[in-house]
């Protein structure tokens, strides 16, 4: 072989190699698949009417071009979003796409209740507390939008929120702090700090607002109780709000073991969501409605249909994205038939309600589909809740299915 031909083979193998590793490193930032997944599947549902969408699309752009500040994410749902990581990677994904990393973020105080909550925040408390849930035994008034809420008695209480290092959003500089007026408490910002806060009581909408001079990312409130006639204190969670930086807010009001119905008990539910102001909303419930036996398709849109209304009441132009349920089995053992019913319902809603559905259960391969998850990692021994794995490709994937609707849309808005 010539030495001109020799050079020539090997930049032909050096371009070959080139062009390999880029491939390489493209699939490596690419969502996973597994065969039994159906991917075709992964992409946004609309009625003929997609007007909501039309204009999230449009704020998105603003977004872009800095003409808008805040885009507004909420995601209803059971255990599935109290874990957190799904709704938090579809968020993260927004923001990284965006190149923001303001908004801000709704948080309930989860670790005070003694139980598992989203890695974007803490929260923390020298009182005594106690945990009440729109669900079974746990019922109790009043209940906020998060279907949580904890109250206390003691004398003296401090507690508080944090960032975490896992926020993208690393500082806020307001928080509403969502409880009851009772007469009963005092309630102020700690004396330790020295930020100067401007404090608003909005007791139409049941938060106290301050306002800080500089971004903070930790605060801490002292509670002095001052008589025992009036009732509890009660907390509903946090709104930490970052006006100075361009971003995606977001709020995952989830709440283990929480059905279709869980969130109409809430009796603070819309005049709290109200002031979050939210231009996308996700509802993901139905894994808790189809584990029961006497599961009732028309009840389930019903409560739906209630939910929906409540949420566009408090939130007039949010664009709604319905998931269908999650293929899931009860005791491990027996396939559950019930979740092919609730998908169907939700197209239904769709219809109804000119709104979205994401259609996770056919795109995770449907019935018996968990089965195949729980086998390669992504789902556990319960065959109904997924591993942090596969919470994330979840999002990964919801992620994929919003923004390819994004793209495709733009014709529309421009």
């Amino acid at each position: 072989m010539q030495l001109s031909s020799l050079n020539n083979f090997k930049s032909k193998l050096l371009i070959i190699f080139c062009f390999g590793l880029l491939n390489f490193f493209r699939a490596q930032d690419a969502v996973p698949t597994y065969t039994f997944m159906k991917m075709e599947y992964n992409h946004l549902y609309f009625s003929k009417d997609s007007t909501s969408f039309l204009n999230l699309y449009k704020k998105l752009d603003d977004l872009k071009l800095k003409k808008v500040s805040r885009v507004g994410v909420a995601h209803f749902g059971g255990s599935h979003v109290q874990a957190g990581t799904w709704s938090s990677t579809f968020v993260n994904n927004l923001q990284n796409e965006f190149k923001t990393v303001g908004g801000g973020y709704f948080v309930f105080p989860y670790k005070i209740a003694k139980t598992n909550g989203q890695a974007f925040a803490t929260t923390f408390s020298n009182g005594n507390w106690k945990r009440f849930r729109a669900i079974g035994k746990d019922f109790f008034v009043p209940l906020g939008m998060n279907a949580l809420s904890i109250s206390t008695k003691d004398s003296v209480t401090n507690f508080g929120v944090a960032l975490t290092k896992k926020a993208i959003c690393r500082s806020f500089s307001s928080i509403k702090v969502y409880h009851n007026f009772t007469e009963g408490f005092e309630f102020s910002l700690d004396s330790l700090h020295n930020f100067n806060p401007i404090r608003t009581d909005f007791k139409e909408f049941g938060y106290t607002l301050f306002n800080f001079e500089l971004p903070i990312d930790s605060v801490n409130f002292k509670l002095l109780r001052k008589d025992t006639v009036h009732k509890d204190f009660v907390l509903f969670g946090f709104s930490l709000d970052n006006d100075l930086q361009a971003g995606f807010y977001f709020a995952g009001l989830g709440a283990n073991g929480a059905a279709s119905g869980s969130f109409l008990k809430c009796t603070d539910l819309s005049s709290q969501f109200t002031s979050l102001k939210a231009d996308l909303v996700i509802i993901s419930l139905g894994v808790n409605d189809t584990q029961a036996k006497d599961f009732e398709k028309e009840e389930y849109i019903e409560n739906y249909d209630s939910l929906i209304t409540v949420i566009k009441k408090a939130n007039p132009n949010a664009a709604i994205i319905l998931t269908t349920t999650t293929d899931n089995f009860i005791r491990r053992k027996t396939s559950n038939k019930r979740t092919a019913i609730a998908r169907d319902a939700m197209f239904e809603l769709m219809e109804k309600h000119n709104i979205a559905v994401w259609d996770l259960f056919s795109l995770m391969g449907g019935y018996k589909s968990m089965m195949k998850w729980q086998k390669v990692g992504l789902a556990g021994r319960d065959r109904i809740h997924f591993s942090p794995k596969g919470y994330i490709l979840l999002g990964n994937l919801m992620y994929e299915a919003f923004y390819k609707s994004y793209l495709n849309n733009q014709k529309k808005i421009n």
